[in-house]
């Protein structure tokens, strides 16, 4: 070969590959636990930010439950192929800060990739779940929820009871209730969701009551759990007693009690304010969304509920590029029209103050009544009480729960019993926790 055809060869092959570096693009995994719609969801959010420029590509993978997805997560990092984005539940918060080197704060990630990115547009309660004593966000809000109240109109109509107004504290859930077991109006009156984060989590921080010690464990990584305190073994002890006369109807865990709901056979619930997709799907009653109730005689109540949902943490390890993807990614995912059909179709919670203002403006307020429920409950300030409960091993200790509150509602154990135990239990699991990682 010539001397100046080698030059021509070579500097086509030079120009093909800047050509093919401009024109590459920096994938990312984001990896989710979203089923169903939500699912459908989160895929059109990926499509549509692929579409929307040419730099980045966002491959969202469904990785099962949030427990399956965590882990799938911490083991695929250990080998090297942790994905850039991982959707975790809240209850994981604490985990995850602990995971050193395994996340990037979202703080970081946003500051470096010069993306402007400030905690205050997000409501505070939000927020302040997943930011660090600085105010340093270390995660990304995305599907936040809280519990609200449901209650089947037709059921309390057939009952006697005005289906205009919901029962506002414990005691009118109790006499409802009544109402509709003596009528006939439905098979079951009441049953809940989430028994742990509902009734005890929830129920702990709308009475402004702590959880835990050390501002329910924000304040350090070894608090001491104290949800055994008098106004939750009255709650434990009242549901004990209306499960005995009929009134409550436990029928799980998790979602499960939402179907006896949307089905007929239960005429009130409590769960979480993502719940209403699913009701509003499938109810074929009248039914209305309603606060949490509360103890009208408990000084500071109602204070504010806690979240549920998870948030979207950055894996570490990855390059320059791939941090901007997440960067603008997130960007995207912060619009507030965006978050407002999130929160209007979903029934979580609009993360921004700007996507609550733009669905307040757009009536759909007034024409889903109830629907902005979960957002009042969550934009007042919150105490130390109040705040979220951030704690090491919270899987473990919200299964310790549920079954201490299985042995209740089953007569096994009374309220108080079953709480001590639950306490006891949950302290060794924090212990643990706190002892890992100081390691």
């Amino acid at each position: 070969m010539s001397c100046h055809l080698f030059r021509r060869v070579a500097l086509a092959t030079v120009l093909f590959a800047v050509a093919a570096s401009a024109q590459a693009v920096t994938e990312i995994q984001f990896w989710h636990a979203m089923t169903g719609a939500n699912n459908d969801r989160i895929n059109d959010f990926a499509k549509k930010f692929n579409e929307s420029q040419t730099d980045y590509k966002v491959n969202a993978v469904f990785k099962g439950s949030y427990p399956e997805a965590m882990a799938g997560a911490i083991a695929a990092y250990r080998a090297g192929s942790a994905p850039a984005i991982l959707q975790v539940f809240e209850v994981g918060t604490a985990t995850m800060m602990s995971a050193k080197g395994a996340i990037k704060p979202v703080y970081q990630v946003m500051a470096d990739a010069g993306e402007q990115f400030d905690p205050k547009i997000y409501i505070p309660a939000v927020a302040g779940y997943y930011t660090n004593t600085k105010g340093q966000m270390l995660s990304f809000p995305f599907n936040s929820s809280t519990t609200v109240f449901f209650y089947n109109k037709d059921a309390f109509e057939k009952a006697g009871l005005d289906p205009n107004r919901a029962p506002a504290t414990w005691p009118e859930v109790m006499a409802a209730a009544a109402k509709i077991k003596v009528s006939g109006a439905s098979t079951c009156s009441f049953t809940t969701a989430w028994q742990s984060w509902v009734q005890l989590e929830s129920f702990s921080a709308w009475h402004n009551t702590a959880f835990a010690t050390k501002e329910n464990g924000f304040g350090g990584t070894d608090p001491k759990l104290v949800f055994n305190g008098p106004l939750q073994v009255k709650h434990i002890g009242n549901m004990q007693d209306w499960a005995k006369k009929g009134y409550f109807t436990y029928a799980g865990r998790k979602t499960e009690p939402e179907a006896k709901f949307f089905s007929g056979e239960c005429a009130m619930l409590t769960t979480s304010s993502a719940a209403y997709g699913t009701i509003k799907q499938n109810a074929k009653f009248k039914f209305a969304v309603a606060p949490l109730p509360y103890y009208a005689d408990v000084a500071g109540a109602p204070q504010n509920t806690i979240i549920g949902g998870a948030s979207l943490w950055v894996m570490g390890g990855k390059s320059k590029d791939e941090y901007k993807a997440v960067a603008k990614f997130f960007k995207f995912l912060s619009d507030p029209e965006r978050q407002a059909v999130w929160h209007q179709t979903t029934g979580y919670l609009p993360i921004t103050l700007d996507a609550y203002e733009f669905t307040k403006k757009s009536g759909f307020y007034e024409k889903n009544p109830g629907t902005d429920v979960s957002v009042k409950q969550m934009i007042v300030k919150t105490t130390d009480k109040s705040r979220g409960i951030r704690l090491g091993n919270f899987v473990q200790i919200r299964d310790i729960i549920d079954e201490e509150l299985e042995n209740v509602w089953g007569g096994k154990k009374t309220a108080k019993e079953g709480l001590d135990a639950a306490v006891a239990r949950g302290n060794e699991q924090i212990a643990r926790f706190a002892k890992t990682a100081k390691e």
